[in-house]
C-alpha cells in the first residue's frame, strides 16, 4: 500500500513539474512582454543607452507592412537640450489655452513627452494601410522595450503639438522626407513607477463556428 501511495505521489509530483514548466514556457518571451507592458508616465533621469534605442528602432522596422513597402520613417531624440527646448517652446505657444495643463500640472513634470529622457518619432505618408503599418511598428518597439526593462508611452498627441506654428523649427529638425507626416511618438526611458495592469474586456473575443 505504501508503495502505491509513494508511486502516486511521484506521479503527481512529475505531472505538476511538467505543468509548471509548460506554464513557465507559455509565459516567456513575447507573451510575458505583452502581459508586462504598461504605459509609463514617470521615468528615471538615467539616459537610455544608444545601443538600446537603436535596437528598439530596428525591432520596429522589422514589423510587417502592406506589400512590405515599409513606408515609415523613425527619428530618435535623446538630447535633453532638444527635449527641454521643445517643451519650453510648446508651453509658451499654448500659454493660457489650457492645452498643456494636464501635463505641466502633474506631479514631477519634466517635459511634454511624459517626462521621458528619449523619444522615438514615427512618420508615414498617406495611404490605405498607413495606420496599420505604423501601428505594428509601434507594438514591436513597445514589446521590445519591455523585454529590455524599459518603459514606453504611446503619444498620439504630438500631432497636435507639432502642428503649432511655434513648433515649426523642431518639426523641421526631425528631417522627415517630403510627403511623410508625423503620426505619433513613443516616450522611452527607465520606469520610475510600476502601474497595475488595467482590466481587459475578454468578452470582446468570440469564435465564429
Amino acid at each position: 500500500m505504501k508503495q502505491i501511495v509513494c508511486l502516486l505521489a511521484l506521479c503527481v509530483t512529475a505531472l505538476l513539474s511538467v505543468w509548471l514548466v509548460t506554464e513557465s514556457q507559455n509565459k516567456s518571451g513575447v507573451v510575458a512582454a505583452i502581459e508586462a507592458r504598461r504605459s509609463i508616465r514617470a521615468y528615471k533621469d538615467t539616459p537610455v543607452e544608444h545601443e538600446k534605442l537603436q535596437l528598439l528602432a530596428e525591432c520596429g522596422v522589422k514589423a510587417p507592412s502592406a506589400m512590405n513597402r515599409q513606408e515609415w520613417e523613425l527619428r530618435i531624440v535623446n538630447s535633453k537640450e532638444w527635449i527641454d527646448g521643445c517643451t519650453a517652446t510648446y508651453l509658451n505657444a499654448v500659454e493660457g489655452t489650457g492645452k498643456a495643463d494636464y501635463m505641466k500640472n502633474a506631479p514631477g513634470f519634466k517635459n511634454i513627452f511624459r517626462n521621458a529622457p528619449a523619444v522615438i518619432f514615427v512618420a508615414a505618408p498617406e495611404g490605405v494601410f498607413a495606420g496599420e503599418n505604423v501601428g505594428c511598428l509601434a507594438q514591436n518597439i513597445m514589446l521590445a522595450a519591455t523585454e529590455l526593462d524599459l518603459g514606453t508611452c504611446f503619444l498620439g498627441s504630438v500631432q497636435m503639438m507639432f502642428a503649432e506654428p511655434a513648433m515649426k523649427e523642431y518639426m523641421q529638425s526631425l528631417g522627415f522626407s517630403e510627403g511623410y507626416h508625423l503620426r505619433y511618438a513613443l516616450a522611452v526611458g527607465y520606469p520610475d513607477e510600476t502601474p497595475e495592469a488595467k482590466e481587459r474586456d475578454m468578452s470582446k473575443i468570440k469564435f465564429v463556428e
